[in-house]
Formats: structure tokens, C-alpha cells, sequence
């Protein structure tokens, strides 16, 4: 994303609502309540594009910031006038062209979810690609020319008992599996692609924490489910008592919102790597339970804190 998106969309979503005199998320460059905030203007802004599906937390991290995963998804029974009954599904981080969907020649369909689309919610963008997937020929990539203004989302045609589990990848060599590749220029421009990756892994026995290493440093990004303004106070009477940490020599250095929900980051030391954090973050989540569950009032201290991290969040969509 560009720094004019980010800038366009850094302004504060509380409670999945937007002021009505800051920007529309949208990026129009007008103000929430004459573009998507207004009963007579566009289709209202959906913040939380996730919600209702199996591991919400998940799709917004594959969504968002992990560079190669998959994770496989089950249509309902009837889902597109039943065209997809029973079908099972491979969403993908990104697709061969930045195709929005593709049906390889086996007739699997993948669906990517870093796609830019144009509408208020990006959800209906994705049961449209995932609908033109469905009609099309094995080897075709969808192409999507405009919006079909259909009011079909994901929420409506993924049964949630097939669940979305997610596997992290080192590259994107699974865009061919086992298939040679087409061409040198294709093999040279994959290998390319996979160097520029920076390694990522999904923490076991937590959900949606993703460990990255970038250049000669590591962090941990976690997708949390909670109420922003709970997690935050949460997050502050954990500073305060020196335990928000998730390992030694890790520090919690601020947060970013995506899609109506808060994403904690934490540096942590070099060589710390991904197993490492395993135990810690398993700790740090009875913690911040325990913390959740605390609706006492907060200390000047704890107020001082939580302050310090409402001015370290960004906004990204």
C-alpha cells in the first residue's frame, strides 16, 4: 500500500465506526458522513470485512501482512444458486498476474486476498472474484472489469464448519505445486519473488500470531479478536505491571488497525525466532485474559500507559 492509502486511512475506527468529520477509509478524499457515512450517499463502509467467517483473526493477517500461505475453505450447500455446493476452496496470499481469482487445470479454485478492489466491502469483492471463479474455464484467471453491485459476501457462502486453517509458506512456488514451471524467465522470476520474502511463521498453540524476521530484525504481529477500547485498557494495566511482554528482551512497541481490529506488535530480539515464543505468547494470552476480565478503574499509571498506546496505533484499513 502506497503512503498516500496509509495516509488516507490512519484516521481512528472505534467500535467498527468512523467519525462523521474524518476521511472516508474509502480514500474518496471526502469526509465519512458525505460519502460512506451518508444515508443518501454510497453503500455504508463495512470496518470489520472478516467478521462471521471461521478464524476472522486469520484472514485479516493473510490479508494484511503475511507474504506467502494458503489456507482452504468449504462452500455452503446451495452457496451461488448452488454452483459452489459442497466446493472446497484454496485461498491465497497472492495469485501468478495479481489475479483476484484463477481456476488452475486440475479445476481447483484459489482466491487471493491481496487484491485491491474498489467497493466499501471488500468481502462482496471476494464472493464476486470467487463467483466468476466458479463459471470459469479450468486455466482461466479471473478478470474483473467493475463491480457487480451483488450483495452476496463471503459471510454468505462459506459454511464455517470447514474452518480456514492457515499454512505459511516459505514462497510462492506453490502458485505451480508439482508442475514444471512454463519457462526460464517464469522459474527466474519466481526465484526472485521468494527471495524478497521476508520469513514469517504462525506461532502454534495461539491463534493468528504471526513471528517476522525483516532484514536484522524480528517482531511479532497479533491479530486479537477483543473490543479496541477493552484491549487497549487491557493492554495498559499489563504495561504498567511489566507484563506485557511476550519473552524475554521483547517490548511491545505499538499496534496498527486493520479491518476493525487491533494488531499488537512486539520487537524482540535478534535470534529470538519463532519457537522461542511459543510458551511466552501461550503465557501472554492467560495474562491478557486475566486482564480483560479486570473492570476495576485505572491508575494514574495505567491511565499514562494506555494513553502512550492509543498515540501509537496506525491505521491501515
Amino acid at each position: 500500500m502506497g503512503k498516500k492509502s496509509r495516509t488516507r486511512l490512519t484516521q481512528a475506527v472505534t467500535d467498527g465506526q468512523v467519525g462523521p468529520r474524518q476521511p472516508c477509509p474509502c480514500g474518496s478524499g471526502r469526509r465519512y458522513k458525505s460519502c460512506h457515512g451518508s444515508p443518501h450517499g454510497a453503500v455504508p463502509l463495512v470496518v470489520r470485512t472478516f467478521e462471521g467467517l471461521p478464524n476472522e483473526c486469520d484472514w485479516v493477517a493473510l490479508r494484511e501482512f503475511v507474504p506467502a500461505a494458503t489456507a482452504r475453505l468449504l462452500l455452503r450447500q446451495g452457496a451461488y444458486d448452488g454452483l459452489g455446493d459442497g466446493r472446497t476452496v484454496t485461498v491465497t496470499t497472492v495469485l501468478p498476474g495479481i489475479a483476484p481469482a484463477l481456476v488452475r487445470p486440475d479445476g481447483e479454485i484459489r482466491l487471493a486476498l491481496q487484491v485491491t478492489h474498489q467497493s466499501a466491502d471488500p468481502s462482496a469483492d471476494f464472493a464476486e472474484a470467487l463467483r466468476l471463479a466458479l463459471l470459469g474455464e479450468p486455466g482461466e484467471s479471473v478478470v474483473m472489469s467493475g463491480l457487480s453491485g451483488s450483495d452476496v459476501r463471503l459471510q454468505d457462502v462459506v459454511d464455517p464448519s470447514g474452518g480456514f486453517d492457515v499454512s505459511v509458506l516459505d514462497g510462492f512456488d506453490f502458485w505451480f505445486d508439482d508442475a514444471e514451471y512454463p519457462d526460464a524467465a517464469v522459474a527466474a522470476t519466481l526465484e526472485n519473488l521468494n527471495s524478497a520474502i521476508d520469513p514469517t511463521q504462525r506461532l502454534q498453540g495461539v491463534e493468528a500470531a504471526y513471528w517476522v524476521s525483516v532484514g536484522s530484525k524480528e517482531h511479532l504481529r497479533w491479530v486479537l479478536p477483543f473490543d479496541e477500547e477493552s484491549l487497549l485498557t487491557a493492554l495498559a494495566r499489563l504495561h504498567v505491571a511489566q507484563a506485557d511482554h511476550v519473552g524475554p528482551g521483547s517490548r511491545l512497541v505499538g499496534s496498527f488497525r486493520a479491518h476493525g481490529l487491533l494488531v499488537p506488535v512486539w520487537d524482540l530480539p535478534a535470534g529470538a525466532g519463532a519457537s522461542s515464543l511459543v510458551e511466552p505468547a501461550t503465557a501472554f494470552a492467560v495474562r491478557l485474559a486475566d486482564a480483560l476480565a479486570d473492570s476495576s478503574g485505572l491508575t494514574v499509571d495505567q491511565r499514562s500507559a494506555r494513553s502512550g498506546l492509543a498515540n501509537r496505533q496506525v491505521t491501515i484499513r
